[in-house]
């Protein structure tokens, strides 16, 4: 019985040590990644705009409903292959250079926005940079992003699958 104790106050105390870590670390963060496609600008554009077709490439989204506009500017809802659903929009639009995309509900432990730009490198191929200004409101889901995801997890998987819509195997920059 007071193994069963000992066992219960040392998870009380984990629980409380990540809950005082997470606190103690910034709400908001920012990252950015970069990924090389041998196809155009517009290509890509319009892949990263075709929001009903992500379930297609996106290896973790399996539903995608388009919303009502917000601004004259798209929306739509996500369903990951965990069932989470996000809601997202469209708040600034220059195509096929620039997208910015935010998280569309305020009761999420996290929101922010990513920053697409699209642009053609010298050698030909098209640069498509991803970057998070993000905020995880929840400090024990700020200790796990920053000790174990990383904050820039979801950037590079969507580059990645993004990179196999195309066949290609991309490489990652900072």
């Amino acid at each position: 019985m007071k193994w069963l104790i000992a066992v219960l106050i040392a998870l009380a105390g984990i629980v409380l040590i990540i809950l005082m870590v997470g606190a103690l670390l910034p709400r908001g963060h920012s990252s950015s990644r970069t990924a090389r496609y041998q196809e155009s600008p517009v290509e890509i554009w319009y892949a990263i705009t075709e929001y009903s077709r992500f379930p297609e490439w996106r290896k973790n989204i399996k539903q995608v409903e388009g919303l009502p506009a917000v601004n004259g500017q798209p929306s739509w809802r996500e369903t990951d292959s965990h069932g989470n659903v996000i809601p997202y929009e469209v708040i600034e639009s220059t195509p096929p250079q620039r997208m910015v995309t935010r998280i569309a509900h305020p009761k999420l432990p996290f929101g922010g926005t990513w920053t697409y730009q699209i642009s053609s490198a010298p050698d030909g191929a098209t640069v498509l940079r991803i970057t998070e200004n993000g905020e995880i409101y929840n400090p024990a889901f700020r200790f796990v992003a920053r000790f174990f995801l990383g904050y820039s997890a979801t950037q590079e998987q969507y580059l990645r699958d993004l990179g196999n819509r195309f066949g290609q195997q991309v490489n990652l920059e900072n």
